[in-house]
């Protein structure tokens, strides 16, 4: 076992849930509901993470051993997450939007959990000359793409752009959307510096997996801009 790893994501969680604590003080639910709520945004996102390894192998997937491996997936793990709040609320009849409120935990624990990552040399990059390339020895010696710091960079600022917007309207009641949408897009880059197995066209299957997330946040977030103005339009 990996004490660091373990130490890091520990922390991950941790700073997740107490961010969660803050931000989503403005909920008008009760505590059952938001407890129902995180139930939700939880195994949605462990589903999620874990989805992507059905395609590696059916029979470790259905045998169980997928499930206790340490292998995740964020990319599909933030779809899940946010399928499973939708679900939850459906199952509640809640019809509050909290969206919002979960994009400032989530990324500030993917940042700190990237971290555990690049501690535990998994998910590195491809070969690299530039200076900063880091010699993984989970890997060989060559220097390669830090992807783990690229990802905690990235999503570090996520979580400080939208703390800082939180009291405001920009974006509002799609941030959790535009989130998403931004690191699908991160992704969809930062693949070419991963030693990925090209799937189709020249991509890998996350690239392609990209794309689907691009197009079906980006068809929400404008169904919901349509739908909030159609409802502007009857109450004027």
């Amino acid at each position: 076992m990996n004490i660091g790893y373990t130490l890091i994501m520990s922390v991950s969680v941790l700073v997740g849930f107490g961010l969660a604590k803050l931000t989503q003080t403005g909920l008008r639910l009760p505590a059952w509901q938001r407890f129902g709520i995180g139930i939700g945004a939880f195994v949605g996102a462990m589903l999620g993470a874990k989805l992507p390894f059905l395609f590696d192998s059916w029979e470790a997937f259905m045998s169980g051993a997928t499930w206790f491996s340490s292998g995740k997936t964020i990319l599909t793990g933030l779809v899940g997450g946010y399928l499973g709040v939708e679900i939850s609320k459906w199952i509640m009849e809640i019809d509050q939007k909290t969206g919002d409120s979960f994009v400032v935990p989530v990324a500030a624990a993917i940042a700190i959990g990237r971290l555990g990552c690049f501690q535990a040399g998994c998910c590195y990059g491809t070969p690299t000359e530039l200076p900063w390339g880091v010699v993984f020895e989970t890997a060989d010696s060559m220097r390669r793409h830090p992807t783990q710091i690229y990802e905690f960079l990235f999503h570090a600022t996520a979580a400080a752009a939208f703390f800082c917007v939180q009291d405001t309207n920009l974006f509002a009641q799609n941030r959790v959307k535009l989130y998403i949408v931004a690191y699908a897009v991160y992704r969809f880059v930062t693949e070419f510096i991963r030693p990925e197995a090209d799937l189709y066209w020249g991509l890998t299957g996350y690239q392609i997996s990209c794309v689907l997330i691009i197009g079906l946040f980006s068809w929400l977030w404008i169904r919901e801009k349509k739908m909030a103005n159609q409802t502007v339009a009857v109450e004027s």
